[in-house]
């Protein structure tokens, strides 16, 4: 018997590793010969790391729509829980 992920813990750790792996996927194709952390510096320094972000968490979308269709609604919740607190994280550094 499978056990059904379907925990609301489960939701906000995949609804903030994802985008992670969306940010490295993101470096890894624009800027390869970067560390992680001088990517960071750089996106910062150009004032692009807000707009990298919000594209990262993109793939939340997918997610919380994967959940809600194979009826897990309690990791739907957390991944909604993360977009949110990630959106108002990124809202207050693109106006701060």
């Amino acid at each position: 018997m499978q056990r059904k992920i379907n925990n609301q813990w489960h939701g906000y750790l995949s609804g903030i590793l994802l985008p992670i792996i969306s940010l490295l996927v993101i470096k890894y194709t624009l800027a390869m010969n970067f560390d992680f952390i001088d990517f960071l510096k750089y996106l910062n320094y150009k004032g692009d790391l807000s707009r990298a972000l919000s594209m990262a968490v993109l793939p939340n979308l997918g997610l919380f729509f994967a959940f809600i269709w194979t009826n897990r609604l309690k990791a739907a919740q957390g991944v909604l829980g993360s977009t949110i607190i990630l959106a108002l994280i990124i809202v207050l550094m693109r106006f701060l």
